[in-house]
This record gives structure tokens, C-alpha cells and sequence, in this order.
């Protein structure tokens, strides 16, 4: 009993569709399909078909439209790729602007800066009657020095430990801040935000890849959450 070649038969095959081997061999390797190879198969389409019962036009045209559906599609996201990437790299060159810079972030955490100095902001709900500022040891809470700004209208008020000691300077320790603040209902402590140095910034891994800056103190920060920066 005869046998068929599975190398014959898939030779001819090819040779019926106008289609090499190594066309063949290559597109083994690959899932896209692509134009050269939509017409082949559109050509050999019209080829094959039944002469006394002829495709319609218009399915050609239907086809070759779908086709160019796909393709444009493809290649919208090979673009929008492509500027998502440019997008990210023109985000982490402009974190790195602040880079050696110092930004403003919610906490009580500090250092001094290049100068020797403590910068900070307090958002005040409403107009006080009393604002202190109280700098600890950041690690045994013992007061450094205190500050009496009196009273303070409601909104964004400044504060800043300019002469700090050189003996204190000297441990690089982190400072705790402390705001005490009174409307007119008694003392209460009120949250500052800390000017701290970058020292680096990435892009995140996430979905959504956020930028983020590795700041003194309080590690990596989104970018979005150093409202200010010096």
C-alpha cells in the first residue's frame, strides 16, 4: 500500500497556494498575518473559487475593510505605545529637576537643609489667638527649642528654626515638629508639613506607573503629593 509525503503533500500545497516553504516556516514562528500575506491569501481566494458561483464583490470589499480595520488598530497602539513610553521618560526627566531639591510633604519629620536650616508650613483651619512651634529629638523627643509665632490668620503660615545649634547639626538627626495652636477653645496640635530633600525619583511599577520621589525621611512619595518645593 502507497503513502502519501507529509513533506510532498504540504509542498504542493504551498506551491497551489503560491506560498514557499520558507514563507511557510517563517510565519510557523509568528502569530501576526501580514499584508503581503492577507493579499496572497486573497488572491488565492479568487483563484479556487467556484467559477459558476463567483464571491460578490462587495465581500471582497468587506474583507480588505476589516483587514484595514486590524491594521490600523495595530498600529494606533504601536503609537500610543510608543508615546506612553516618551510620555514616562519625560515624566522621570522631570522629577529629576528636583532632585538636590527640597519639597513640601505632610509630616512631622525633618532635616536640616544645606544651610542649616529647618523649613516648614502650617495650613491653619482658622485664625488663632496662639501658634508655637516645638523642634524635638527625633529619636528621644527631647525639646531642641520652641518658638512663639502668636496669633496667625487662617490660611498657609511659615516657620523655619534658622540657628539651629551646631552641636545638634552635628548628630544629623531627624527633628520632630510639633504645632500647638489655639482659636480660642483651648491648646491643640495641629499637623505641619515639612520641607525634605529629594534624593532620588523613579517610576513605579504599577499599572498605572506613577512617579515617585524617594525623599529624606519618608522614602518613595508620589510625585503628586509634594504640593511645593524650594
Amino acid at each position: 500500500m502507497s503513502t502519501i509525503d507529509p513533506n510532498s503533500a504540504r509542498t504542493a500545497l504551498f506551491d497551489k497556494l503560491g506560498i514557499s516553504d520558507q514563507a511557510a516556516s517563517q510565519k510557523a514562528n509568528s502569530d501576526k498575518l501580514g499584508q503581503s500575506d492577507f493579499l496572497k491569501l486573497m488572491t488565492t481566494q479568487l483563484q479556487n473559487q467556484d467559477p459558476f458561483a463567483p464571491m460578490d464583490n462587495g465581500d471582497f470589499i468587506a474583507q480588505m475593510a476589516q483587514f484595514s480595520t486590524v491594521t490600523g488598530i495595530q498600529e494606533i497602539n504601536a503609537s500610543l505605545q510608543k508615546l506612553a513610553e516618551e510620555f514616562d521618560q519625560a515624566r522621570i526627566a522631570t522629577a529629576s529637576n528636583l532632585l538636590g531639591h527640597s519639597v513640601l510633604v505632610p509630616g512631622n519629620l525633618g532635616q536640616p537643609d544645606e544651610n542649616g536650616e529647618l523649613h516648614g508650613v502650617l495650613d491653619l483651619p482658622e485664625s488663632t489667638i496662639s501658634t508655637k512651634i516645638r523642634y524635638l529629638d527625633g529619636e528621644t523627643g527631647e525639646q531642641l527649642y520652641s518658638e512663639e509665632l502668636g496669633p496667625k490668620p487662617s490660611g498657609l503660615i511659615g516657620f523655619a528654626w534658622k540657628s539651629i545649634p551646631q552641636e545638634t547639626l552635628n548628630k544629623s538627626k531627624s527633628i520632630k515638629i510639633e504645632a500647638v495652636i489655639d482659636t480660642g477653645n483651648g491648646p491643640e496640635q495641629l499637623s505641619p508639613s515639612i520641607f525634605s530633600k529629594v534624593i532620588s525619583a523613579s517610576v513605579g511599577t504599577g499599572a498605572d506607573k506613577k512617579v515617585l520621589l524617594n525623599v529624606e525621611n519618608y522614602g518613595d512619595l508620589d510625585v503628586t503629593s509634594a504640593v511645593n518645593f524650594r
